[in-house]
């Protein structure tokens, strides 16, 4: 058995997902600091910092399929042997990444005044968008830099290396950690360029990790030419990915754009629990990058009782995981939401979002892992087909007939668990059909 397809043990998942959910932690754990150090410029300088980084955020989130479409195609190749050709499919993510990310930086230097109006709206007398167009224009440069880390990411899974792409991912985000305040205080002799040396810090920081990504692509000596059908076959698999990540956001644009008509203590109790859901949400898809690893692997050489198992293993490993964790918010649901807030309008509004987010948990540690295996096994379209389906029969009704009926956070909340049931019964059945084992490359 080649170490590709050696048994999946909780210690050889936990090896692929802890580096794993290093990278996914990484990039919320730096915009945190960059809050920090950019809130002490006052109030405008932050409000531009959110609607910037909610722009650069929107753009690179509907382009994840460079490395979870990366990960699925480069670990079949590896399952069978075939190193080169599963770095092959990381070259042409890479020169996809640059292509896209270079249409998009001229898209926002055009369009970035009216992108950042639309956002920032009259919002103190046009001051924030002031602010904010320049940092938005400097900050798009990075966008290239973060697709080609994307694509790094997703052939290094593919080859079972997560070590590396959090070492890269550090080092970029320690060099921009070190950058941000320098250069928005102007410290040790650095020119004090406030906002943008945010912006200046993101990018360079960014472009250094592109920079490792592209060096370990080099040293592997692989063709590094385009090839057409490799980038078309990644474009058809991109396609579906980024309808499934178009269905996420509406679905959650919608639900903070109808909280906020509740009042201010309805959507900031939504918005604490559903910060909370997200960085559970980037734990428990640490096993899922596991899973599209193994899984692509063991299809890659027709190994399908070995992609069966290891299917069921990160399942069941994801699930006890997601289990602990529910137990934990149900505890402590006396206790932790006073971590987030003392105000106690939003302390009595938070308690029934809280309990939607307990009773959640264990069907999402079964939903996020079995993501993974499908998206191991390349089968983007269904998981496209099941998340539109789930979204606008299940949660996008709820939040608006929420609205419609004054429903509050029980409907938006409960909107959102039909969407997670939805979306269990669809992956839960096309696991258990076996329609996803399919073999070879």
């Amino acid at each position: 058995m080649t170490d590709a397809l050696e048994p999946a043990t909780s210690r050889r998942i936990a090896a692929l997902a802890f580096p794993a959910l290093g990278v996914l932690a990484a990039e919320p754990l730096y915009l945190l600091f960059d809050l920090a150090v950019v809130g002490r410029l006052g109030a405008v300088s932050l409000a531009a910092l959110a609607i910037g980084a909610l722009i650069m955020g929107v753009l690179s989130s509907q382009l994840t399929f460079l490395a979870y479409g990366t990960t699925a195609r480069a670990a079949r190749f590896y399952g069978i042997g075939d190193r080169r050709a599963a770095i092959g499919e990381g070259v042409q993510a890479t020169w996809l990444a640059l292509g896209i990310g270079t249409a998009i930086v001229l898209t926002v230097q055009l369009f970035a005044r009216p992108l950042v109006s639309a956002l920032a709206g009259a919002s103190a007398g046009g001051e924030v968008a002031d602010a904010a167009v320049p940092w938005v224009r400097i900050a798009s440069l990075a966008v290239p830099a973060i697709l080609v880390a994307a694509a790094g990411n997703g052939w290094m899974r593919g080859v079972q290396d997560t070590v590396r792409p959090l070492r890269y991912v550090v080092v970029g985000f320690a060099l921009s950690a070190v950058l941000c305040p320098t250069l928005v205080y102007g410290l040790m002799g650095a020119p004090e360029l406030g906002l943008s040396g945010s912006a200046v810090a993101n990018v360079v920081g960014q472009w250094l990790a592109a920079g490792l990504f592209i060096r370990a692509l080099i040293v592997e000596r692989v063709p590094l030419g385009l090839r057409a059908s490799v980038l078309k076959a990644q474009v058809v698999m991109g396609r579906d990915l980024v309808l499934r990540t178009m269905a996420f956001q509406a679905c959650f644009v919608s639900a903070g754009a109808v909280a906020a008509r509740f009042g201010a203590a309805a959507v900031a109790a939504h918005q604490v629990v559903l910060q909370l859901w997200n960085f559970l949400a980037l734990v428990l898809d640490s096993l899922a990058i596991a899973a599209q690893s193994l899984v692509g692997a063991a299809l890659g050489a027709g190994q399908l009782t070995h992609a069966k198992s290891v299917a069921w293993r990160v399942t069941v490993f994801s699930a006890v995981a997601a289990a602990v964790l529910a137990a934990v918010f149900a505890l402590g649901s006396s206790v932790l939401p006073s971590v987030f807030t003392d105000d106690r309008a939003v302390l009595g509004e938070i308690s029934v979002p809280w309990w939607f987010l307990v009773a959640q948990l264990p069907i999402a540690g079964v939903v996020f892992a079995i993501d993974g295996v499908l998206l191991g096994a390349g089968d983007a379209r269904f998981m496209r087909t099941a998340t539109l389906v789930s979204a606008l029969v299940g949660f996008l009704p709820l939040i608006w007939l929420s609205l419609a009926f004054g429903w509050g956070l029980l409907g938006i909340w409960s909107g959102l668990t039909t969407f997670m049931v939805l979306r269990l019964a669809f992956v839960g059945w096309r696991v258990l059909s076996g329609r996803w084992l399919v073999a070879g490359t």
